[in-house]
């Protein structure tokens, strides 16, 4: 006997996906959503707006990003068999409903009646099977592969090379199955993330990576389509009437200005250009305080240093430590980030649940092991740092290598790259600072091609084995490279349990083994702030760092 979960289908309809985008030259004239987009006001002219919510992004290909930024736009652009609504509830995606066996181990999805790609081809439950294979797959390089789709039969095989193997099918064109070698807990939420978006096959593989800033290949099944792309300059989404729930879209078009410095994106917001900016030069903030168009919200997220574990000297647990504790927590958030963030004592922050305690993941920390950084004692932290970098063969910083930080030139990145620079300068330590556009500081990150840099974390969903399972050995998000055997098995009973209770605890035991490791180091907890114009309503913003415009208004 199977558990049906049925979804109400007059669930608001709201998306939550992560993509990023990626820079070409600019393309328009799309012929997509059937040429007759103006049947449905599409193509007819009408309300626009005009936002920024970040500079060129590295990639919009759904597979490819593990970027915050671009995810807004690509909430907008494509919708897969979940998604969350406007209160982090799971709601209705392209997906109507689904069953789950009794045993936790397969998954049944039914599709919507009429689904359609935003080329007006239909959209079936084998578009699905092709994009989870092709996220399995090694030749695409998902960053979030292994994270999302580990615990389904077959990922080793799939991941090796054998997308075959993977335990995804399509018994008929409305019935997407997926069976797990292990039960999650959390697949629901995995299933409403946006790397698992369909991707219609055909233009994928006939275009290669160009398919994804090219309007005419750029097919979408969500809210909207691409018209136009112009790296540097803006990406314009315009209403795609092929969508299931295009007559209730407002904004018939959406214009995603790519300005990386904040002061032009203020600027452009001061002159009207723009109804909403996520970058705000922190300059102004102090100005802005009172100001009803500046909003400070938090977010589940966390902002921290990583380290090149895989070059000397960081592959030493003392010196990553030594470093970690080094960095003045209170002085980080509360002057240079004036108070919009909020100081590290942990690697999970505030927001994230644990569900076995009925209470907040960060509290139930505090209780059971205390805070790992002690953020109102920095002068004993820093005197154990000294001491540290000295047990590891470098006292007074003597005889250790110079080294960059990676970086790039946005918020309070680098006010923080120059604290940093000047907090280890103090442990005799010399360091440069490496600032880059940030789609090249994505991109070497993965590569590898970093000391240290500056990283952060916002949450996908709430669980906090979405952020302390970036540590895990082959997780693709693992800038880093850490490893650690004790760590990964945490984290793997944690993902197979079904007892939720233990599910919670092994992550605490994973997280308080990273932090011992100094696996990386955690600097402050996020808050998003942003500056929007009082007549733009009716939009809302996530705590996984998401703005959705589709259903807002300008009055």
């Amino acid at each position: 006997m199977k558990k049906t979960i049925a979804i109400l289908m007059s669930a608001v309809m709201t998306t939550a996906v992560l993509l990023s985008g990626c820079g070409k030259a600019a393309s328009t004239g799309s012929t997509q959503a059937g040429g007759d987009a103006a049947a449905d006001g599409g193509a007819s002219g009408g309300s626009t707006l005009e936002v920024q919510v970040g500079p060129s992004p590295e990639t919009i290909d759904p597979a490819l990003n593990s970027a915050v930024d671009g995810a807004n736009m690509i909430i907008h652009a494509f919708e897969g068999l979940l998604k969350f609504d406007k209160d982090t509830n799971i709601v209705p995606g392209v997906a109507e409903s689904y069953e789950v066996s009794d045993d936790g181990l397969t998954w049944t999805f039914k599709l919507r009646d009429g689904l359609k790609w935003s080329d007006g081809s239909d959209l079936t439950a084998e578009d699905f099977v092709y994009s989870w294979k092709r996220v399995a797959d090694p030749n695409t390089a998902a960053p979030y592969g292994y994270d999302l789709l580990n615990m389904v039969e077959g990922y080793d095989e799939a991941e090796a090379g054998n997308v075959d193997a993977l335990g995804v099918s399509a018994p008929d064109a409305k019935t997407f199955v997926v069976k797990l070698s292990s039960p999650c807990v959390y697949f629901d939420k995995i299933c409403a993330f946006a790397v698992l978006v369909p991707v219609q096959k055909a233009t994928v593989e006939a275009n290669g990576e160009s398919w994804s800033t090219n309007p005419a290949t750029y097919i979408t099944d969500g809210p909207y389509y691409m018209t136009e792309y112009t790296d540097g300059s803006q990406i314009v989404f315009q209403k795609n009437p092929n969508y299931y729930d295009a007559a209730n879209i407002t904004f018939d078009t959406i214009v995603w200005n790519l300005i990386e410095d904040a002061n032009a994106a203020y600027s452009a917001y001061q002159n009207g250009d723009l109804s909403m900016i996520k970058d705000v030069p922190t300059e102004e903030i102090p100005s802005l305080a009172g100001n009803s168009e500046f909003y400070v919200e938090p977010i589940m997220g966390t902002y921290y240093v990583t380290f090149n574990t895989q070059k000397e000297p960081f592959n030493d647990p003392k010196v990553r430590e030594a470093l970690s504790l080094a960095i003045d927590r209170e002085y980080v958030a509360g002057t240079i980030m004036q108070g919009t963030y909020s100081p590290a004592k942990n690697f999970v922050g505030p927001g994230v649940s644990d569900e076995a305690e009925g209470s907040s993941f960060e509290e139930v920390t505090t209780q059971k092991y205390g805070d790992h950084f002690d953020t109102s004692n920095y002068d004993k932290d820093l005197e154990k740092a000294k001491q540290l970098l000295a047990d590891a063969g470098y006292p007074n910083g003597e005889g250790f290598p110079e080294f960059s930080y990676l970086t790039n030139d946005s918020g309070y990145h680098k006010a923080v790259a120059e604290y940093l620079q000047s907090a280890w300068g103090d442990l005799g330590l010399t360091m440069t600072v490496n600032i880059q556009e940030w789609k090249t500081v994505t991109a070497d990150r993965r590569e590898g091609n970093f000391d240290v840099a500056r990283n952060g974390w916002v949450y996908d969903w709430d669980d906090p084995s979405n952020m302390i399972n970036l540590m895990e050995t082959g997780n693709g998000n693992n800038d880093g490279k850490y490893s650690n055997p004790e760590f990964d098995k945490a984290v793997d009973e944690a993902r197979t349990t079904t007892d939720i209770k233990l599910h919670y605890e092994k992550l605490h035991e994973a997280e308080q083994i990273m932090l011992k490791d100094a696996a990386m180091a955690p600097v402050a907890y996020y808050n998003d702030f942003w500056m929007q114009k009082s007549n733009l309503k009716d939009t809302w913003h996530s705590p996984y760092g998401y703005w959705y415009f589709m259903y807002g208004k300008l009055e």
